[in-house]
């Protein structure tokens, strides 16, 4: 081999390392629930008993104002600025007016979209609509037996693996309405029953109504369904699962 041959190899050798560490540098930290989801919660339109709505018994002649309805959009606004924007706290604060244009950049991409590079990200210094009414929610009156709900599992799972995010409609329709929500599924919490033959797989969830920690999803395998736990608002138990902000109209 001659000189300019060696060191030919060895420039380019060079800076194929110099490439990946720029880019294992470029890439974002892990999901965190504390720092990547949202400090405040969607209110619901009902009152929960033990996970049974009822309706709301306001006193007073003036209703208060609720945030409402906006499941979908803060699972969907989480995945968003997961991967379009980056933030930088030795920045001047915004004003509102400025600070809602680059919120909107950001809310205004497609989420199912690849996530851009940190240094192309919006930046925004410092640490909407009901959405119950979306064209792809129409799905649920369509089947949705364990086949589908195996699918929608698999399809999760290939989402998972690529790093990405999986906003999940959770419904109980047509059985009953005890859930009809959107939440983010982030990632695979652990496997139960052992290897591949595992009984139960459980995801870690960002539920826009509980800002106070992850919640848990979970696909049995033997049953083919998934469960989302018990909580104030909801009974717990199974649910039907479907994709939501995984391509157009979905």
């Amino acid at each position: 081999m001659s000189a300019r041959t060696i060191l030919r190899t060895g420039a380019l050798f060079s800076g194929v390392c110099l490439w990946i560490s720029a880019a294992g540098a470029a890439v974002a930290p892990l999901f965190s629930f504390d720092r990547d989801t949202f400090a405040f919660a969607n209110e619901t339109v009902f009152e929960y008993h033990q996970g049974h709505a009822s309706l709301r018994h306001e006193n007073g002649a003036e209703k208060p104002k609720r945030f409402t309805s906006h499941c979908f959009v803060m699972s969907r606004g989480a995945a968003q600025f997961r991967k379009f924007a980056r933030f930088d706290p030795t920045l001047s604060p915004l004003d509102d007016k400025q600070l809602a244009a680059r919120i909107r950049k950001v809310t205004g991409r497609k989420p199912w979209a690849a996530p851009l590079a940190i240094q192309d990200r919006i930046t925004i210094p410092g640490l909407g609509w009901p959405t119950y009414c979306r064209p792809g929610n129409g799905r649920i009156f369509l089947p949705h037996g364990s086949a589908q709900q195996a699918r929608t599992q698999a399809e999760l799972e290939r989402v998972l693996a690529r790093g990405e995010f999986f906003v999940a409609y959770l419904t109980t329709f047509p059985e009953s309405l005890s859930i009809n929500h959107g939440v983010l599924v982030y990632a695979k919490e652990k496997i139960f029953g052992g290897g591949k033959r595992a009984q139960k797989l459980r995801y870690r969830v960002y539920d826009p109504n509980h800002p106070d920690g992850p919640r848990t999803l979970e696909w049995s395998q033997r049953e083919s369904r998934f469960l989302y736990q018990r909580d104030w608002d909801f009974v717990g138990g199974r649910v039907v699962v479907w994709q939501v902000y995984g391509r157009f109209l979905q």
